[in-house]
């Protein structure tokens, strides 16, 4: 199992997957849950992201097709639903076991294309519902062996609703007040009418022909449709390389202290010395 120091996306860097840019949300040393309902969200969001982000339009810098959208709006709902029908408000009282506790069980995930996702819609919503899963795995409330409180659903759906509220407000040219009043959702009027040429420039709706190679067959994600439990990943799973962290310790003298208390030069992958930015003065 790979071992990380950051809370950020991480890059499934296995084999063709790892060159198309595939990523798995971000579990840190929370490896599992005893929440039946927690495990039950982090699989839905993570095989519905899966299934959306292999989807043709995810290779191309266009607007998406009509189908992925009715696909992100059903996901909306459905995980709405959840959280709204299962969350229990502070002043009731939480079901509880007198004798039996669940065993629980290990996070699953999805690895599917992000990182190098040439649409920059469904990159961004992709992003936010990875943010959503890690939550999720790393939320206190995997302690809680039946219920999900009304603060969790708030967390998480804060996430989804950031996705739906920006689907609706580029895509469908509703307005930011309608977009995010209580119980918005769109039409089948909606998506009947959807025709992003009637706004979009000619530049958002033209593109070149992306890498035809990194198009995968069912037999070659099958495996990565199954699910991989995170005891199970890699340790070539890892932060994306290009990256803040990576790069700031390239050329950033300020950021480590040596045992003797002097900041170390920054240094490269393979551990060499940078050179600072800017001539450091020597004095006459």
């Amino acid at each position: 199992m790979s071992i990380t120091n950051t809370d950020a996306l991480l890059w499934y860097n296995v084999g063709e997957f790892g060159k198309a840019g595939y990523a798995v949300p971000n579990w840190s040393n929370d490896v599992g849950s005893l929440n039946p309902t927690i495990i039950e969200l982090v699989q839905l969001a993570g095989q519905n992201l899966f299934n959306i982000m292999h989807h043709a339009d995810a290779d191309l810098r266009t607007p998406p097709s009509v189908n992925t959208l009715k696909r992100v709006h059903k996901l909306y709902l459905r995980l709405a639903q959840i959280l709204t029908g299962r969350a229990i408000p502070p002043g009731h009282e939480d079901m509880e076991t007198d004798h039996v506790r669940p065993a629980g069980e290990i996070f699953l995930v999805y690895p599917c294309p992000f990182f190098n996702v040439r649409n920059r819609f469904m990159r961004q919503w992709a992003g936010w519902v990875f943010m959503m899963i890690s939550e999720m795995m790393q939320h206190t409330e995997n302690r809680k062996e039946i219920e999900i409180s009304t603060n969790f659903a708030g967390d998480i759906g804060q996430y989804l609703r950031r996705v739906y509220t920006n689907m609706a407000i580029e895509l469908f040219q509703k307005t930011k007040e309608v977009a995010e009043a209580p119980g918005f959702a769109l039409t089948d009027a909606d998506f009947a009418a959807y025709n992003p040429a009637a706004y979009f420039t000619s530049t958002e709706m033209t593109d070149t022909v992306p890498r035809l190679d990194r198009v995968l067959t069912e037999d070659q994600l099958e495996f990565l449709r199954q699910g991989i439990p995170v005891t199970q990943l890699p340790a070539t799973v890892e932060p994306w390389p290009v990256n803040l962290s990576a790069t700031y310790a390239t050329f950033r003298e300020d950021g480590t202290l040596d045992t003797d208390g002097k900041t170390q030069a920054g240094t490269s992958a393979s551990g060499a010395t940078s050179a600072p930015v800017m001539p450091v003065p020597t004095g006459p």
